[in-house]
């Protein structure tokens, strides 16, 4: 079995972060598996107010990654390969009502982890080289395949449907 690659990856928590976690999960779907750039403003131009608690987390993540001399990253290579929102502990509240009674307010919290990595450059495919100035020979397999495309025949409004009789009107009376 051919053991897989362990990439290094950085990672920055915010516990108890007063927010729930269904909001902040909405903002952090735009930011998950964009570069830090990118995903920096992203952040910036989210109005939600889950957008500032997500980028204060992405600015601790960018410098643990950069504090590091044995990774030698800087922010700008890195993507954000892992976002996660869980839900925290829920403050209970009461709120007075009516005849006597309270209606329990629920102040939910959530943790966020978002994990960094560095962004792998993929050598491009060598361009295939040109060949001789003379005329190109299609193989069977390409001829066939021109010939099977060709031989469709279009649709027109005409083709598509036959025209139906129209229908007599009924009169104004029942009998």
């Amino acid at each position: 079995m051919a053991a897989a690659v362990d990439t290094p990856t950085v990672r920055a928590h915010a516990k108890w972060v007063r927010t729930t976690p269904r909001k902040a999960r909405i903002v952090a779907e735009h930011i998950r598996g964009r570069s830090v750039p990118e995903a920096r403003a992203v952040l910036a131009f989210t109005q939600r107010a889950a957008a500032r608690d997500l980028e204060k987390v992405l600015a601790s993540a960018v410098a643990n990654a950069e504090s590091r001399p044995d990774l030698g990253w800087h922010g700008d290579d890195l993507y954000v390969s892992a976002v996660t929102v869980d839900g925290g502990p829920t403050l209970k509240r009461w709120r007075a009502r009516a005849r006597g009674r309270v209606a329990r307010i629920k102040k939910r919290t959530c943790h966020i982890t978002i994990t960094l990595a560095q962004v792998e450059v993929v050598a491009a495919p060598p361009k295939p080289k040109k060949e001789a100035a003379g005329p190109k020979q299609a193989s069977a397999a390409e001829k066939a395949e021109t010939t099977a495309t060709e031989e469709k025949p279009k649709r027109t409004a005409r083709t598509a449907k036959p025209k139906s009789e129209p229908k007599p009107k009924a009169s104004g009376r029942k009998s």
